[in-house]
């Protein structure tokens, strides 16, 4: 892979622990860029360092590790530009909006939103003087949600919203900003997020329980479907590279054929005809609908 004068500067990538993340920023830097990736752990950042990959410790929620962060960009000892932040970091959560707790919704936007704003608002400097760029992972869910996914569908949704506003108040001073939409991908995240249902499950009220129950129950085989048909971290990783590299950046890029078709038909269907369409592909895997299969 030939490696251009603009491949040399500086790429933080955010949430780099394992996964897309991880893929990203090897494939950033076999394309010759010095990828600092965020790591929320050592033992993460020893099993990625490689040549080109220099792990962080960084919490996206943690003004500390923000700032170290920023000292690490600024104090280059080589002096190289700030190329791209991407803002990979983020945590899934699953469940019906009346049962998911308060909580919950505050952690999974104080991750999935206002740490990247935060860890944006710090690099922005850098960005400015490298002639950078900002690449937000959304997700399909950004553009399109369903029941079950409300608290991650929104802090997606939000992103997106964050996305546009800064891509024109940056456009002036040549900082470019890019959404990336993945749908299904092979990765260890979807599970994770499916941990807390069961805890979910058991806070609910009766009356919840009547309401959500098969819907709280369907969950963990409708995410592993979709994961399973989804594409591979590296393949995503891929698209990803191509937001940080192509000279002329779309402001969006989609991941994966179902992601394309579905924000799609978002984009001219009517919203009860998705919610029979969503609906539809939900109630697949409710028990009921298993045991009569």
């Amino acid at each position: 892979m030939t490696t251009s004068s603009e491949n040399t500067g500086l790429v933080v990538v955010t949430g780099a622990s394992t996964g897309m993340g991880a893929a990203t920023a090897r494939d950033l830097a076999r394309r010759g860029f010095h990828v600092l990736a965020g790591v929320r752990r050592d033992n993460d950042g020893e099993t990625l360092r490689a040549t080109g990959i220099e792990p962080v410790l960084l919490d996206v929620t943690d003004g500390d590790q923000i700032e170290a962060l920023v000292a690490r960009v600024d104090g280059d000892p080589l002096g190289r530009p700030l190329r791209a932040l991407v803002n990979n970091a983020g945590i899934p959560g699953a469940g019906p909006v009346e049962a998911t707790p308060i909580g919950d919704w505050r952690r999974i936007f104080e991750v999935n939103l206002f740490g990247p704003v935060a860890v944006t608002q710090a690099l922005l400097p850098a960005l400015v003087r490298g002639g950078g760029r900002v690449v937000n992972i959304s997700s399909l869910n950004g553009k399109l949600s369903m029941a079950g996914y409300g608290p991650y569908a929104s802090s997606k949704h939000a992103m997106e919203a964050m996305s546009d506003a800064l891509r024109n108040e940056l456009a002036p001073y040549g900082v470019r900003v890019v959404v990336v939409e993945p749908g299904g991908v092979k990765t260890e995240m979807a599970g994770t997020g499916l941990s807390g249902l069961s805890r979910l499950a058991a806070g609910m009220t009766a009356d919840q329980q009547a309401r959500y129950g098969e819907l709280v129950r369907a969950l963990p085989a409708h995410v592993a479907a979709f994961t399973e048909a989804g594409v591979t971290a590296e393949a995503a990783a891929r698209t990803i590279a191509r937001a940080v590299t192509d000279r002329r950046p779309r402001t969006r890029y989609v991941i994966g054929a179902t992601a394309g078709f579905l924000i799609g038909a978002a984009r001219f269907l009517p919203d009860r005809v998705l919610d029979r369409m969503t609906t539809a592909d939900l109630r697949k895997h409710y028990p009921t609908a298993s045991a009569g299969r």
